[in-house]
């Protein structure tokens, strides 16, 4: 059969659990301050106690955790800790959102109950939890990116670029929130995006969108060189193009092919070379470089002339003749034709 004490200590918990925020008018009640832990951390609830004390129980929201010794909660995360005979502290492990709170230490005392409540506040590190997939534009487009984030307190969100370039020379935050809107993109501004957020309670989390911007080909070297008969000559030029571009050699308006008449057309990613391994007296003269992908076509003019002769060496990326015209819309024609 239940004491006096006990009766009084089971009336005074239960008005803790039914009125949680109003102590019990026979007892006092202290606030301490709050207990703050990162989500996936333990956090531990002091009370503290003396010999006068007969019983002691730790409550939260809605249910008695421990009375004593005795456990209550059927949650394996809250145990008691083996503490000094003058304190009585709980221990939850591995913190989660749900486990945040008022927490109530309640004391009978004297006959007199007493309680001591203390309030846990839960953090929870800054998370991407949706972003933007890569993508793929013609320059001129418009371009939005989206990242969104969650975490306690409420994470900040900023980007920072990176340019395909990889000089280094492009790296630079360009703007916070969860959008980044470019309207009329240009090549300059393809590369990688990274949202970062952070809300100090972790290491920031950083996801990346690739922003690729196809443009039609800009021839960006091209050298005439002087050979004499007999040695080897290399013709030689250089586009930048968004998918790469396609090279093609003309001597006025007669393509080359490679093997044929004593050359060598070899293409290595934005390069393209015109080998001559025994250079005649009838391969000097004017050569073109045509380059192109499916969003346009560019040329320009090269010479391969012998010793003594009087050349432009930076004779390059010339506008095109009247005769060339006609072939660069034939060609034109014919790459919209393929794709």
């Amino acid at each position: 059969m239940c004491s006096p004490a006990c009766f009084i200590f089971t009336v005074w918990l239960i008005a803790l659990l039914v009125y949680p925020g109003v102590p019990a008018r026979s007892g006092e009640s202290y606030l301490k301050d709050n207990i703050t832990v990162r989500q996936g951390d333990s956090a531990v609830l002091k009370c503290n106690v003396d010999n006068k004390v007969s019983r002691v129980a730790w409550l939260n929201r809605t249910t008695i955790l421990f009375t004593g010794n005795e456990k209550w909660s059927l949650d394996p995360r809250v145990v008691l800790l083996n503490t000094a005979v003058t304190e009585y502290s709980i221990k939850i492990i591995n913190v989660n959102l749900y486990d945040e709170g008022p927490y109530v230490c309640s004391i009978l005392t004297n006959k007199k109950p007493e309680s001591t409540k203390v309030h846990l506040i839960v953090q929870v590190p800054a998370r991407i939890v949706n972003i933007s997939t890569d993508v793929s534009v013609n320059e001129g487009s418009n371009v939005s990116l989206m990242c969104l984030a969650i975490g306690r307190p409420e994470p900040s969100i900023f980007w920072k670029f990176r340019s395909s370039k990889g000089d280094g020379k492009g790296n630079r935050i360009i703007t916070e929130g969860e959008y980044v809107e470019m309207t009329g993109i240009t090549k300059d501004m393809s590369g990688s995006y990274d949202c970062i957020t952070s809300n100090d309670i972790s290491p920031p989390d950083v996801r990346t969108v690739q922003v690729t911007v196809n443009y039609p080909p800009v021839i960006s070297r091209a050298r005439s060189t002087g050979t004499a008969v007999g040695q080897k000559g290399v013709l030689w030029c250089e586009a930048s193009a968004i998918p790469l571009a396609d090279f093609q050699w003309y001597k006025g308006e007669r393509r080359l092919f490679n093997g044929l008449n004593r050359v060598k057309i070899e293409n290595k990613g934005k390069q393209s070379m015109l080998t001559f391994f025994n250079v005649s007296e009838e391969d000097y003269g004017n050569y073109t470089c045509v380059a192109m992908n499916t969003l346009g076509i560019t040329n320009a003019s090269i010479i391969l002339y012998g010793p003594g002769a009087i050349h432009d060496v930076n004779n390059a990326a010339l506008l095109p003749t009247s005769s060339f015209l006609l072939l660069t819309l034939v060609l034109t024609l014919s790459v919209l034709c393929k794709f």
